[in-house]
Protein backbone atom coordinates (compact mmCIF):
# COMPACT_ATOMS: atom_id res chain seq x y z
CA UNK A 1 0.00 0.00 0.00
CA UNK A 2 1.23 3.27 -1.08
CA UNK A 3 1.61 5.37 1.70
CA UNK A 4 0.29 9.22 1.08
CA UNK A 5 2.40 12.31 0.58
CA UNK A 6 3.30 14.40 3.94
CA UNK A 7 0.07 17.15 3.49
CA UNK A 8 2.25 20.32 5.28
CA UNK A 9 0.08 23.73 5.51
CA UNK A 10 2.41 27.15 5.25
CA UNK A 11 0.96 29.80 6.90
CA UNK A 12 1.28 33.51 8.23
CA UNK A 13 -0.57 36.57 8.90
CA UNK A 14 -3.77 37.20 6.80
CA UNK A 15 -2.57 40.70 4.96
CA UNK A 16 1.63 39.29 4.12
CA UNK A 17 0.46 39.13 0.26
CA UNK A 18 -0.13 42.32 -0.13
CA UNK A 19 2.26 43.40 -0.61
CA UNK A 20 6.21 41.76 -1.64
CA UNK A 21 9.38 40.54 0.17
CA UNK A 22 11.98 37.99 1.50
CA UNK A 23 9.33 36.07 3.87
CA UNK A 24 6.77 35.70 0.51
CA UNK A 25 9.60 34.51 -1.22
CA UNK A 26 10.80 31.91 1.28
CA UNK A 27 7.26 30.63 1.52
CA UNK A 28 6.98 30.14 -1.92
CA UNK A 29 10.15 28.70 -2.54
CA UNK A 30 10.23 26.56 0.26
CA UNK A 31 6.67 25.20 -1.25
CA UNK A 32 8.43 24.42 -4.31
CA UNK A 33 11.25 22.90 -2.84
CA UNK A 34 8.98 20.42 -0.89
CA UNK A 35 6.90 19.98 -3.58
CA UNK A 36 9.77 18.53 -5.47
CA UNK A 37 10.82 15.89 -2.66
CA UNK A 38 7.01 14.74 -2.86
CA UNK A 39 5.12 16.33 -0.50
CA UNK A 40 1.48 18.15 -0.45
CA UNK A 41 2.53 21.19 0.43
CA UNK A 42 0.42 24.42 -0.39
CA UNK A 43 0.03 27.82 1.24
CA UNK A 44 -3.37 26.69 3.37
CA UNK A 45 -6.63 28.94 3.02
CA UNK A 46 -7.96 28.23 6.32
CA UNK A 47 -11.01 30.21 5.43
CA UNK A 48 -11.96 27.40 3.22
CA UNK A 49 -10.08 24.30 4.50
CA UNK A 50 -9.49 22.29 7.90
CA UNK A 51 -6.25 22.73 9.05
CA UNK A 52 -7.26 19.18 10.61
CA UNK A 53 -6.33 17.67 7.08
CA UNK A 54 -2.49 18.32 6.93
CA UNK A 55 -0.28 16.71 9.01
CA UNK A 56 2.19 19.34 9.40
CA UNK A 57 1.27 22.73 9.95
CA UNK A 58 4.24 25.43 9.46
CA UNK A 59 3.58 28.81 10.79
CA UNK A 60 6.27 31.71 9.41
CA UNK A 61 6.81 34.60 11.77
CA UNK A 62 5.56 34.64 15.25
CA UNK A 63 4.32 37.95 15.86
CA UNK A 64 0.88 39.17 14.46
CA UNK A 65 -1.06 37.12 16.20
CA UNK A 66 0.48 34.27 14.99
CA UNK A 67 0.52 32.53 18.07
CA UNK A 68 -3.22 31.84 17.13
CA UNK A 69 -2.88 29.70 14.34
CA UNK A 70 0.10 27.67 16.41
CA UNK A 71 -2.76 26.92 19.17
CA UNK A 72 -5.18 26.02 16.43
CA UNK A 73 -3.19 23.61 14.62
CA UNK A 74 -2.01 22.16 18.13
CA UNK A 75 -5.72 21.53 19.14
CA UNK A 76 -6.72 20.17 15.80
CA UNK A 77 -3.79 17.40 16.23
CA UNK A 78 -1.36 19.09 13.41
CA UNK A 79 2.35 18.55 14.18
CA UNK A 80 3.31 22.53 14.42
CA UNK A 81 6.42 23.88 13.31
CA UNK A 82 7.08 27.54 13.90
CA UNK A 83 9.98 29.72 11.73
CA UNK A 84 9.84 32.59 14.07
CA UNK A 85 12.15 34.95 12.49
CA UNK A 86 13.24 36.90 15.60
CA UNK A 87 15.23 39.77 15.58
CA UNK A 88 18.74 39.94 17.18
CA UNK A 89 17.55 42.89 19.41
CA UNK A 90 15.57 40.23 21.36
CA UNK A 91 18.31 39.06 24.13
CA UNK A 92 18.48 37.74 27.88
CA UNK A 93 17.99 41.52 28.93
CA UNK A 94 15.18 42.17 26.36
CA UNK A 95 13.34 39.12 27.39
CA UNK A 96 13.34 39.90 31.12
CA UNK A 97 12.42 43.42 30.78
CA UNK A 98 9.39 42.60 28.58
CA UNK A 99 8.77 39.62 31.01
CA UNK A 100 8.37 42.39 33.71
CA UNK A 101 6.63 44.57 31.78
CA UNK A 102 3.95 42.03 30.74
CA UNK A 103 2.95 41.22 34.13
CA UNK A 104 2.55 44.56 34.74
CA UNK A 105 0.51 45.22 32.07
CA UNK A 106 -1.38 41.96 32.92
CA UNK A 107 -1.95 43.49 36.42
CA UNK A 108 -3.73 46.36 35.53
CA UNK A 109 -5.41 45.49 33.15
CA UNK A 110 -6.76 42.34 34.88
CA UNK A 111 -5.63 40.12 31.83
CA UNK A 112 -7.74 41.66 29.67
CA UNK A 113 -4.24 42.72 27.68
CA UNK A 114 -1.39 40.84 26.43
CA UNK A 115 1.61 42.34 25.23
CA UNK A 116 3.49 41.06 22.32
CA UNK A 117 5.95 39.47 24.33
CA UNK A 118 3.52 37.21 25.75
CA UNK A 119 2.01 36.50 21.94
CA UNK A 120 5.37 35.52 20.90
CA UNK A 121 6.41 33.44 23.81
CA UNK A 122 3.00 31.57 23.65
CA UNK A 123 3.63 30.65 19.95
CA UNK A 124 7.51 29.87 20.85
CA UNK A 125 6.09 27.41 24.05
CA UNK A 126 3.26 25.51 21.72
CA UNK A 127 4.94 24.85 18.41
CA UNK A 128 6.71 21.25 18.46
CA UNK A 129 9.77 22.41 16.75
CA UNK A 130 11.11 25.88 16.03
CA UNK A 131 12.92 26.92 12.71
CA UNK A 132 15.65 29.46 13.13
CA UNK A 133 17.39 30.78 10.56
CA UNK A 134 20.88 31.11 11.73
CA UNK A 135 22.80 30.70 14.84
CA UNK A 136 22.06 34.50 15.83
CA UNK A 137 18.14 33.57 15.80
CA UNK A 138 18.90 30.57 17.86
CA UNK A 139 20.58 32.66 20.72
CA UNK A 140 18.00 35.44 20.72
CA UNK A 141 14.75 32.33 20.79
CA UNK A 142 16.72 30.76 23.86
CA UNK A 143 18.02 33.72 25.72
CA UNK A 144 15.05 36.06 25.23
CA UNK A 145 12.07 33.22 25.77
CA UNK A 146 13.45 30.20 27.52
CA UNK A 147 13.30 27.81 25.15
CA UNK A 148 15.70 24.69 25.37
CA UNK A 149 17.80 24.90 22.52
CA UNK A 150 17.46 20.89 21.55
CA UNK A 151 13.29 22.35 20.32
CA UNK A 152 15.32 24.99 18.31
CA UNK A 153 16.53 23.47 14.48
CA UNK A 154 19.14 25.78 12.61
CA UNK A 155 17.53 25.52 8.48
CA UNK A 156 18.83 28.70 6.66
CA UNK A 157 17.46 30.24 3.87
CA UNK A 158 18.14 28.97 -0.01
CA UNK A 159 18.76 30.82 -3.07
CA UNK A 160 17.00 29.99 -6.50
CA UNK A 161 19.49 28.69 -9.10
CA UNK A 162 18.72 31.77 -11.48
CA UNK A 163 20.44 33.98 -9.36
CA UNK A 164 23.95 32.35 -9.94
CA UNK A 165 23.15 32.44 -13.79
CA UNK A 166 22.77 35.68 -14.10
CA UNK A 167 24.36 38.36 -16.23
CA UNK A 168 23.93 42.02 -16.62
CA UNK A 169 22.77 42.18 -20.03
CA UNK A 170 19.39 42.02 -19.42
CA UNK A 171 19.28 44.82 -17.07
CA UNK A 172 20.89 47.13 -18.44
CA UNK A 173 19.23 46.82 -22.10
CA UNK A 174 16.02 47.36 -20.10
CA UNK A 175 16.94 50.25 -18.15
CA UNK A 176 19.76 51.28 -20.19
CA UNK A 177 21.86 52.05 -17.17
CA UNK A 178 25.63 51.89 -17.59
CA UNK A 179 28.93 51.72 -15.61
CA UNK A 180 29.45 51.36 -11.83
CA UNK A 181 26.20 51.81 -9.48
CA UNK A 182 25.48 50.85 -5.54
CA UNK A 183 22.09 48.71 -6.05
CA UNK A 184 19.55 48.25 -2.97
CA UNK A 185 16.51 46.12 -3.49
CA UNK A 186 14.20 46.14 -0.43
CA UNK A 187 10.81 47.85 -0.04
CA UNK A 188 11.31 51.58 0.83
CA UNK A 189 10.36 52.63 4.04
CA UNK A 190 12.76 54.30 7.26
CA UNK A 191 12.88 50.71 8.17
CA UNK A 192 15.04 49.73 5.04
CA UNK A 193 16.91 53.06 5.74
CA UNK A 194 17.48 54.05 2.44
CA UNK A 195 17.96 57.60 3.45
CA UNK A 196 21.22 56.62 5.31
CA UNK A 197 22.29 55.12 1.94
CA UNK A 198 21.46 58.30 -0.08
CA UNK A 199 23.31 60.53 2.51
CA UNK A 200 26.71 58.01 2.44
CA UNK A 201 26.93 57.87 -1.47
CA UNK A 202 26.27 62.17 -2.02
CA UNK A 203 28.90 63.83 -3.77
CA UNK A 204 30.55 60.53 -5.02
CA UNK A 205 29.54 60.40 -8.53
CA UNK A 206 28.04 56.94 -8.42
CA UNK A 207 24.33 56.03 -8.57
CA UNK A 208 22.03 54.76 -6.63
CA UNK A 209 19.81 52.40 -7.99
CA UNK A 210 16.37 51.52 -5.84
CA UNK A 211 14.66 48.81 -6.60
CA UNK A 212 11.34 47.66 -4.36
CA UNK A 213 7.61 48.16 -3.38
CA UNK A 214 7.21 51.95 -1.76
CA UNK A 215 3.45 51.51 0.00
CA UNK A 216 1.61 55.34 -0.21
CA UNK A 217 2.55 56.14 3.44
CA UNK A 218 6.33 56.30 2.44
CA UNK A 219 5.74 58.62 -0.22
CA UNK A 220 7.09 61.96 1.22
CA UNK A 221 10.48 59.32 2.63
CA UNK A 222 11.25 58.11 -1.05
CA UNK A 223 10.70 61.80 -2.12
CA UNK A 224 13.42 62.64 0.51
CA UNK A 225 15.24 60.29 -0.54
CA UNK A 226 15.44 60.20 -3.99
CA UNK A 227 15.94 64.22 -3.83
CA UNK A 228 19.30 63.30 -3.73
CA UNK A 229 21.83 63.27 -6.76
CA UNK A 230 22.19 60.13 -8.43
CA UNK A 231 19.20 57.88 -7.15
CA UNK A 232 17.20 56.50 -9.31
CA UNK A 233 14.08 54.37 -8.35
CA UNK A 234 12.91 51.50 -10.68
CA UNK A 235 9.68 50.87 -8.43
CA UNK A 236 8.92 47.00 -7.39
CA UNK A 237 10.14 44.00 -10.45
CA UNK A 238 8.44 40.94 -9.63
CA UNK A 239 10.39 37.78 -8.24
CA UNK A 240 10.23 36.51 -11.78
CA UNK A 241 11.39 39.17 -13.81
CA UNK A 242 14.58 38.17 -15.55
CA UNK A 243 15.61 41.56 -14.52
CA UNK A 244 16.16 41.34 -10.59
CA UNK A 245 18.90 38.55 -10.95
CA UNK A 246 20.12 40.95 -13.69
CA UNK A 247 19.86 43.83 -11.81
CA UNK A 248 22.53 42.27 -8.64
CA UNK A 249 24.31 40.53 -11.07
CA UNK A 250 24.96 44.42 -12.79
CA UNK A 251 25.56 45.96 -9.47
CA UNK A 252 29.21 46.94 -8.53
CA UNK A 253 28.20 46.65 -5.17
CA UNK A 254 24.71 45.47 -3.14
CA UNK A 255 23.81 47.52 0.13
CA UNK A 256 21.07 47.05 2.88
CA UNK A 257 21.66 49.69 5.72
CA UNK A 258 18.23 48.45 7.21
CA UNK A 259 17.35 49.09 11.50
CA UNK A 260 17.19 45.40 11.34
CA UNK A 261 17.65 42.17 9.64
CA UNK A 262 16.70 38.12 10.54
CA UNK A 263 18.65 36.95 7.09
CA UNK A 264 17.87 38.99 4.02
CA UNK A 265 17.51 37.35 1.59
CA UNK A 266 18.70 40.12 -0.86
CA UNK A 267 22.22 39.82 0.34
CA UNK A 268 22.50 36.19 -0.60
CA UNK A 269 20.74 36.66 -4.06
CA UNK A 270 23.86 39.71 -4.45
CA UNK A 271 26.06 36.82 -3.48
CA UNK A 272 24.98 34.58 -5.60
CA UNK A 273 24.90 37.26 -8.68
CA UNK A 274 28.51 37.53 -8.05
CA UNK A 275 28.37 41.36 -6.20
CA UNK A 276 29.81 42.19 -2.65
CA UNK A 277 27.97 43.66 -0.01
CA UNK A 278 27.78 45.97 2.54
CA UNK A 279 24.87 45.69 4.75
CA UNK A 280 23.69 46.75 8.97
CA UNK A 281 25.25 44.30 11.48
CA UNK A 282 21.85 44.30 13.22
CA UNK A 283 20.91 40.80 11.69
CA UNK A 284 20.82 37.28 11.99
CA UNK A 285 23.20 35.69 9.08
CA UNK A 286 25.77 33.13 9.65
CA UNK A 287 28.27 32.94 6.34
CA UNK A 288 31.45 31.82 7.65
CA UNK A 289 33.04 32.24 4.24
CA UNK A 290 31.62 35.62 3.45
CA UNK A 291 33.76 37.70 5.39
CA UNK A 292 35.81 38.91 2.60
CA UNK A 293 32.65 39.94 0.45
CA UNK A 294 30.04 41.09 3.00
CA UNK A 295 31.17 44.07 5.05
CA UNK A 296 29.36 45.40 8.18
CA UNK A 297 27.93 48.76 9.81
CA UNK A 298 25.75 50.22 12.37
CA UNK A 299 22.68 51.11 10.72
CA UNK A 300 22.69 55.16 11.18
CA UNK A 301 26.81 55.28 10.97
CA UNK A 302 26.38 57.13 7.65
CA UNK A 303 30.50 57.89 7.73
CA UNK A 304 31.55 54.32 7.69
CA UNK A 305 28.46 53.30 5.69
CA UNK A 306 30.23 55.61 3.52
CA UNK A 307 33.96 54.40 3.86
CA UNK A 308 32.68 50.77 3.02
CA UNK A 309 31.13 51.80 -0.22
CA UNK A 310 33.83 53.33 -0.95
CA UNK A 311 35.94 50.86 -0.66
CA UNK A 312 33.72 47.99 -2.10
CA UNK A 313 33.35 50.35 -5.51
CA UNK A 314 36.97 50.98 -5.64
CA UNK A 315 38.05 47.10 -5.41
CA UNK A 316 34.85 45.14 -5.56
CA UNK A 317 35.56 41.26 -4.61
CA UNK A 318 36.00 39.08 -7.12
CA UNK A 319 32.66 37.74 -8.15
CA UNK A 320 33.26 33.71 -8.04
CA UNK A 321 34.54 34.43 -4.28
CA UNK A 322 31.03 35.96 -3.78
CA UNK A 323 29.38 33.00 -5.29
CA UNK A 324 31.47 30.75 -3.50
CA UNK A 325 30.34 32.14 0.21
CA UNK A 326 26.58 30.85 -0.79
CA UNK A 327 27.02 28.21 -3.16
CA UNK A 328 25.74 25.61 -0.06
CA UNK A 329 22.88 27.52 0.16
CA UNK A 330 19.72 25.93 -1.99
CA UNK A 331 16.71 25.53 -1.63
CA UNK A 332 16.50 21.76 -2.20
CA UNK A 333 19.28 21.24 0.59
CA UNK A 334 16.36 23.74 2.58
CA UNK A 335 13.57 21.33 2.05
CA UNK A 336 15.59 18.14 3.21
CA UNK A 337 15.90 19.73 5.78
CA UNK A 338 12.50 20.66 6.83
CA UNK A 339 11.14 17.23 5.76
CA UNK A 340 13.55 15.63 8.53
CA UNK A 341 12.22 18.14 11.01
CA UNK A 342 8.36 17.34 9.96
CA UNK A 343 9.10 13.32 10.54
CA UNK A 344 10.70 14.20 13.18
CA UNK A 345 7.50 16.11 14.90
CA UNK A 346 5.32 13.40 13.45
CA UNK A 347 7.23 10.44 15.10
CA UNK A 348 8.11 12.30 18.75
CA UNK A 349 4.44 13.70 19.05
CA UNK A 350 2.19 11.01 17.79
CA UNK A 351 0.55 14.14 15.80
CA UNK A 352 -0.27 14.31 11.93
CA UNK A 353 -3.92 13.33 9.86
CA UNK A 354 -6.41 10.89 12.35
CA UNK A 355 -3.98 10.90 15.50
CA UNK A 356 -5.23 11.69 19.13
CA UNK A 357 -5.39 15.35 19.69
CA UNK A 358 -3.17 16.41 23.00
CA UNK A 359 -2.70 19.93 23.51
CA UNK A 360 -0.62 20.80 25.84
CA UNK A 361 -0.85 23.07 28.82
CA UNK A 362 0.51 26.65 28.38
CA UNK A 363 3.96 26.99 28.75
CA UNK A 364 4.57 22.99 29.40
CA UNK A 365 4.97 22.50 25.10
Amino acid sequence: MTQAPLRIAMLSYPMLYQRTGGLQVQINETIAALRELGADARLAAPERESLADYDIVHVFGAINGNHRIVETGRSLGCGVVLSPLIRPSWTRFTGRRERWLDRIVSRLTGWHLQTSYAQINAGLQLAHKLVALGETERQSITAAFGIAERRVTVIENGVTQRFFDATPEAFRTRFGIEGPFVLNVAAVNPHKNQLALARALQGSGTPLVLIGECLSEHRDYLAEVSAAADVRYLGRLPYDDPALPSAYAAATVFALPSESEVMPLSVMEALAAGTPAVMTDAHSMALPDAAAVVQEHAPHDVARLRRLLTAALAQPAPPARCRQAVAHLRWSVVAEQLMAVYHEVLAESGAGRNRPVVLPRRGAA
